[in-house]
């Protein structure tokens, strides 16, 4: 028995009507995506500390999802671990023509390859009636922008330069200002939306996955609070509004300190 068969076994049991667990039997799809996520972005963030235990366990982690997935779908007849399975490498097989192909070309560079792969992407898209609809729509919305925005490139649906980026997001940020004169929140809504496309695409630009350099400023700013929380304890001062300023005085410190 594969290691692969005994976890399919081992969700079987904890999904089984009679005998199984309680809070695995009830849970739906639905249910624990939320889960799926989570597991996802614990993996994300075990690769980005380099951590190989933690890669290790949280790739388990998130199989364990993939598979939980597929019993629900088995029990109602929809589909099982191997319709998953096979669906991937028949994916694989066809956007790799260069490799499983008889009469394949063994000498395209990378940028050809990559050429044919997104030929490929965007035949099948066309082919499901969609083209951009279902462009990361699974991911979120940060992520789920550079994609679109990188499926319209393949398009020439792009801006040569970076110049005119920097441009858009400047005209974006002027739009975002007259809404907030106006008090309209779905007006602020829409032109703040507007901002932040403008400014995944900059990244896009600049060569800079923006879900990345997100998550990396984001552990950064929890480094320099948790510094400014630290030292304002030790040194006995309140948290308020008065504060502000030995707070800030705290933060630039933190920017040596902490990186």
């Amino acid at each position: 028995m594969t290691a692969l068969s005994k976890l399919i076994d081992l969700m079987a049991a904890l999904r089984h009507p009679q005998s199984g667990c309680p809070w695995d039997i009830k849970q739906t799809s639905e249910s624990i995506s939320t889960y799926t996520l989570e597991e996802t972005y614990e993996l994300l963030h075990a690769i980005q500390t380099g951590d190989i235990q933690n890669i290790k366990e949280e790739l388990g982690d998130l199989l364990f999802h993939i598979v939980f997935h597929a019993q629900i779908a088995s029990e109602q007849n929809q589909f099982d671990i191997n319709d998953v399975i096979q669906t991937i490498v028949d994916k694989m097989t066809r956007r790799h023509p260069h490799v499983f192909d008889p009469q394949r070309d063994n000498n395209l560079s990378e940028e050809e390859l990559n050429s044919q792969w997104q030929q490929l992407k965007t035949i099948e898209k066309v082919n499901e009636g969609r083209v951009l609809d279902d462009t990361g729509h699974k991911f979120p919305a940060l992520i789920r922008a550079q994609k679109l925005q990188d499926a319209a490139a393949e398009y020439y649906f792009d801006w040569p330069e970076v110049e005119p980026v920097f441009a858009k997001i400047e005209e974006e940020i002027g739009e975002l200002r007259e809404a907030l004169l106006s008090s309209d929140k779905a007006h602020i809504l829409a032109e703040m939306g507007d901002v932040l496309f403008a400014c995944t695409n900059l990244a896009r630009h600049v060569d800079v996955d923006a879900e990345s350099a997100l998550r990396q400023t984001n552990e950064k700013f929890i480094r320099r609070f948790d510094f400014v929380m630290k030292n304002m304890q030790k040194a006995g001062i309140e948290f308020s509004p008065e504060q502000l300023d030995q707070m800030e005085q705290f933060w630039q410190q933190s920017k040596s300190v902490t990186g």
